[in-house]
Parts: structure tokens; C-alpha cells; sequence
């Protein structure tokens, strides 16, 4: 991760810009019937803090954190509220959340790391919290550039939900929602703990 997280800090400003505006909308309609009106969620891994926003600007209660400092200031600035620096297994809350946000960032984890930290994070769920990722379409892991990627598709993230003690509600495959991207194919799931 600290690879992942040194590229995202040299480049902060510029995916910031490139992400702040994107419309995510398709991806909150699967989500957001989830959680009740003012319901608590939280962001793991906030990026520039687009979609914490939109959730805060819809009256809900947003906590958000990101591993990379540069981000987490702009993603605070977006906010109005503080954006913790911090690693996903890291994270520590007195307050429990009806939903987690994950969007294309626990795609950075190591996959022999992904079940461990998908169960920390999914320690913070009240009961009956649902859990939203993202991950690119595909299967392994790879280093692109500077950054850590871990694939995933249907059944892998069957197996990933079924060992860090999770299901899976719903996944649906996206087109990279970025313009000129869409080509790239992600993979989404809305997960639930399995007991």
C-alpha cells in the first residue's frame, strides 16, 4: 500500500481534479435505498471526497479517510470536516455506521491482505449495515506504474465475501465512469455480514 499511497500524494492535485466531478449516480442507486434518511456511512479510502459530499449534501452522516495526506486535505476542504489520514486497517471508530463506502479503493490492497481488512472495516457495520466495493473487472493482481492493483470478478468476489465473513447482496459490472474511459470495465458489490 505505501507505494500506492506515495503515488496518490505526488499526484493528489491532478486526481482531484480528474475525479472530483465525475457523476457517480448510477452507482449511489444501487447504495444509498440501503441506508436510512440521516443514517451514518463511511467513506474508506475518500479519494478527492466527491462522493462523502454528495451523501453529506443528502442528509446523511459521512466519516471519511484516505491514505494519502495531500488528498485527505482537499477532500476536507470539499467537506467542511475533517478527512482522516490513515490506512484501511488502521481506521478506529467509537461510532458504528449503517453503510461503507469503498469505492475503487480497496483495489489497492494485496489480495492475501483483502480479506483481513474487508473484515476490520466490516467490524464497524451496525447490524444490517451493507458494505459498497469497487474493483476493476478481472482476475489477480498486477503493478501498474506506481500503483497496486487487485482484479476481481464475480466469483472471486463470491470468495472474497464468503472468507472475510461476508455475502454478497448484488454486483453488477460498470463502465469506467471517467470520460474516454469506458472501455475499462469495474466490477461492484453491495455486501452484507453473513450472520
Amino acid at each position: 500500500m505505501e507505494k500506492t499511497s506515495d503515488f496518490y500524494t505526488k499526484n493528489a492535485q491532478a486526481f482531484f481534479d480528474s475525479t472530483v466531478s465525475v457523476d457517480a449516480e448510477e452507482l449511489y442507486r444501487h447504495f444509498l435505498p440501503h441506508i436510512p434518511a440521516g443514517g451514518r456511512i463511511l467513506d474508506a479510502g475518500c479519494g478527492s471526497g466527491r462522493d462523502a459530499n454528495v451523501f453529506l449534501r443528502r442528509g446523511f452522516q459521512v466519516a471519511a479517510f484516505d491514505a494519502s495526506e495531500p488528498l485527505a486535505a482537499l477532500a476536507s476542504e470539499l467537506l467542511g470536516q475533517k478527512v482522516s489520514k490513515c490506512l484501511f486497517r488502521e481506521f478506529s471508530s467509537e461510532d458504528f455506521f449503517d453503510g461503507i463506502w469503498a469505492c475503487a479503493s480497496l483495489l489497492h490492497v494485496p489480495l492475501e491482505e483483502l480479506s483481513e481488512t474487508m473484515r476490520h472495516l466490516s467490524s464497524f457495520l451496525k447490524a444490517g449495515g451493507c458494505f459498497y466495493c469497487s474493483f476493476k473487472y478481472g482476475q489477480g493482481e498486477a503493478e501498474v506504474g506506481e500503483r497496486h492493483f487487485t482484479y476481481m470478478d464475480e466469483p472471486g468476489i463470491e470468495q472474497l465475501a464468503k472468507v472475510s465473513d461476508l455475502r454478497v447482496y448484488q454486483c453488477w459490472i460498470t463502465p469506467d465512469l471517467r470520460p474516454g474511459r469506458e472501455d475499462e470495465k469495474w466490477l461492484n458489490a453491495i455486501l452484507q455480514p453473513s450472520v
